[in-house]
């Protein structure tokens, strides 16, 4: 039988009480704690700390705190990665940055969600779907990437967009729900 970890990695219906994924939230939250409390001269302790955090961390990461996260090991992310202040990434599935993607300031990305049914959600139980951003791709401020969704490769998200379907590649969206603006050339 499936651990409850295995249920939501896998996009499964989970019980997010389950102790182990208690455990788990609290280590991120430690971390993450541990991390927004460094300076930005202490780059190499960052790294670290995203390393010990993060399931994979490419080439020179920068990550201005406050960062959150759910669990932590479900984030990789790729070759000069940088996130600005205050994002948050909820990965209950994985959450997949390509290099050189760009996070602008408070971007949140969830990987989670709850049932529309009120039966269903009254069980406390959730359910996860893994968000990809492509590489060189940036995602403006305040944006919301939902679950399930992919950006391509050297997409724009544009500032305050709410993203609820896939991105094509090299095509800029905004709004709510976010819409293809352009392509670019």
């Amino acid at each position: 039988m499936p651990t409850e970890t295995e249920r939501m990695v896998a996009g499964e219906p989970y019980d997010p009480t389950d102790p182990a994924l208690v455990a788990d939230r609290e280590r991120a939250r430690d971390l993450t704690r541990r991390y927004n409390g460094t300076s930005g001269a202490e780059r190499e302790r960052r790294t670290d700390l995203l390393r010990e955090l993060f399931d994979a961390v490419g080439e020179d990461p920068v990550v201005q705190p406050s960062l959150r996260c759910d669990y932590g090991y479900n984030v990789a992310v790729g070759d000069d990665f940088f996130a600005n202040y205050g994002c948050v990434l909820l990965d209950a599935c994985p959450i997949t940055f390509g290099d050189r993607c760009m996070l602008g300031p408070g971007v949140h990305v969830y990987a989670v969600t709850h049932p529309i049914d009120p039966d269903e959600r009254a069980t406390g139980r959730e359910r996860g779907r893994p968000v990809t951003v492509g590489d060189d791709a940036w995602i403006g401020g305040r944006a919301v990437l939902n679950p399930g969704v992919t950006v391509g490769d050297e997409a724009v998200v544009a500032s305050g967009a709410v993203v609820t379907k896939d991105v094509p590649a090299r095509t800029v969206v905004g709004g709510n729900p976010a819409r293809v603006i352009r392509e670019i050339e």
